[in-house]
């Protein structure tokens, strides 16, 4: 049997497995141990990667970055640093029509800006935002829509769990990475915006205009920016200048974190055991989905599914940029029906050495690849914050909530085409870094 026929069962074997509702961690470490078994013919070597995986993985420095951007999520959500920046969206762009959901997106990209995770950035954004939309008579089609779609940022604007996973799958520096989600971030950002601006154009009545506010009342609302514009400036900024590395930079911002919530008064004994039974739950999903890729990973490797595959593509007759789209086209398929995180850690060993061999810069393809797994996040079957928002507002059909989030696509796919077509959105800011 060939290494691509073995790599591709390995492949099938495992979406069978998730089908039928196995944790996907747990598949990658049947699937690996059993296709490692079968290439080696040695048994004993596929359970001594059961021995050697979990402990080199736990103890990895490299991964002590995401409970701590996870932690520093967590307690900015207890300290309600997410209530002030919305109400401060709210009141500058409130007034306008579509202007609440245009404040939610902005929020959203704020808030994801401490978070790291989309899921978690629904989850907050649609608690707070959703009855004030609500009380000024959105449609359900755009309040959740907006909600769903903002949501995506938390995976793409730094700190991102998604990009963690990246840079360890791919070793490349987690701190660059951070760094080429900020241009693109703010772009999508921007472009959602756009597709709210032509909702409310299209249906009026789809965002009717908001209270208006004194410009007294919206300076004033702008203290509630600060908390996350000093722990975005001071972490990301940090770690582009060189002061401190991606790890040290998660320390310091989930202590900074923890300073806000003291003096915003929220530091009680409950607020803290929340945050951190939150943050190992996820901590934990995470830690297991990287000892089941790795292991998974080893049996790709054996078995010279991924070279093999690099070398027949850089030998095709056609255009690298043909190459790409295929890639992204199989990673936005898949993401249809498996979760991002996952997806990151299942097919960059098999997809970087093609993009390495065709020439493509690693950081530019885990921007777009990033963004590809946003796509899978509000689309079905699978669309985890489309899922997420039905938890949240429980009396408007999951139907409605994927049909509210599909002209947002339009703008998804929009940005991700303008950085393929302009690299330099995601590789300027890298170039830059000191150290």
């Amino acid at each position: 049997m060939g290494p691509i026929t073995l790599g591709i069962l390995g492949i099938v074997f495992l979406l069978v497995l998730l089908f039928f509702g196995m944790k996907i961690g747990i598949a990658m470490l049947i699937v690996g141990v059993a296709g490692y078994t079968y290439v080696t013919g040695n048994f004993n070597a596929a359970v001594g990667l059961l021995k050697s995986v979990p402990y080199t993985t736990a103890a990895s420095f490299s991964l002590s970055v995401i409970p701590m951007f996870v932690f520093m999520g967590q307690i900015a959500y207890e300290s309600g640093i997410s209530g002030d920046l919305y109400a401060a969206c709210y009141n500058w762009f409130g007034r306008v029509k579509g202007g609440l959901a245009v404040a939610t997106v902005v929020a959203c990209a704020g808030f994801a800006a401490i978070c790291g995770s989309s899921t978690a950035t629904t989850a907050t954004m649609g608690v707070v935002c959703l009855p004030e939309m609500r009380k000024y008579g959105y449609k359900d089609t755009l309040s959740t829509g907006c909600i769903s779609a903002g949501g995506t940022l938390g995976i793409l604007i730094p700190p991102s769990v998604g990009f963690i996973l990246y840079g360890t799958t791919a070793e490349i520096g987690v701190g660059k990475l951070f760094t080429a989600g900020i241009v693109p971030g703010i772009l999508l950002a921007i472009l959602y915006i756009i597709v709210i601006v032509v909702i409310c154009k299209m249906d009026a009545e789809a965002g009717p205009r908001g209270p208006k506010f004194p410009l007294k009342q919206k300076v004033k609302s702008l203290k509630g920016v600060l908390p996350i514009l000093i722990l975005f400036i001071i972490v990301l900024g940090g770690i582009f200048t060189g002061w401190f590395t991606a790890n040290e930079g998660g320390a310091i911002g989930a202590f900074g974190a923890f300073v806000f919530m003291i003096i915003r008064r929220k530091a009680t004994m409950q607020n803290i055991i929340r945050a951190l039974r939150d943050t190992l739950n996820t901590t934990a999903m995470i830690f297991l989905i990287m000892i089941g890729a790795y292991v998974f990973g080893a049996f790709l490797t054996v078995s010279n599914c991924p070279s093999t595959l690099a070398n027949w593509a850089a030998g095709l007759n056609v255009s690298p940029y043909i190459i790409l789209i295929f890639i992204l086209l199989i990673y936005g398929l898949l993401g249809c029906f498996v979760d991002s995180l996952p997806l990151i850690v299942l097919l960059v060993p098999i997809f970087l050495p093609i993009i390495k061999a065709l020439g493509f810069d690693p950081i530019w393809f885990g921007v777009l690849m990033v963004m590809i797994m946003q796509l899978g996040l509000i689309t079905p079957p699978v669309g985890m914050c489309c899922y997420v928002m039905a938890g949240v507002a429980k009396d408007v059909p999951l139907g409605k909530i994927f049909r509210g989030t599909a002209p947002f696509i339009v703008g998804l796919v929009l940005a991700v085409a303008l950085v393929i077509i302009i690299p330099q959105l995601a590789l300027w800011l890298p170039g830059l870094m000191w150290g």
